[in-house]
């Protein structure tokens, strides 16, 4: 009866510990306002004098009536969409990165 009771404790542990893990990769934030306009895509919040636009999809966990007028906290996290390297200050143009050359 003890090893059953062992087991479980170390499997519920297990859990949380790689839930934590994976939860670690990306820090959150918070908006608070009124919301300005609700679309399926977006939720726009006024913060001071600032329209903050915020993506949304169907995956979107909303409690409440979501709609004008309502003060709202939205939290999100950031997601880059796309990353263009630019060649830094030293680079040379047409030199090749020491990665990239072949060793002889």
């Amino acid at each position: 009866m003890k090893t059953k009771t062992l087991f479980s404790l170390l499997a519920a542990g297990s859990l949380a510990l790689s839930t934590a893990v994976f939860a670690a990769g990306a820090k959150t934030y918070q908006v608070t306002g009124p919301v300005l306009e609700v679309t399926d895509a977006m939720i726009a919040v006024q913060k001071g004098k600032d329209r903050w636009e915020i993506n949304r999809d169907a995956n979107t966990k909303v409690t409440g009536d979501l709609k004008v007028g309502e003060k709202v906290t939205v939290t999100y996290t950031m997601s880059a969409s796309d990353v263009e390297v630019k060649a830094g200050k030293g680079a040379k143009k047409g030199a090749a990165s020491p990665a990239a050359s072949p060793k002889k």
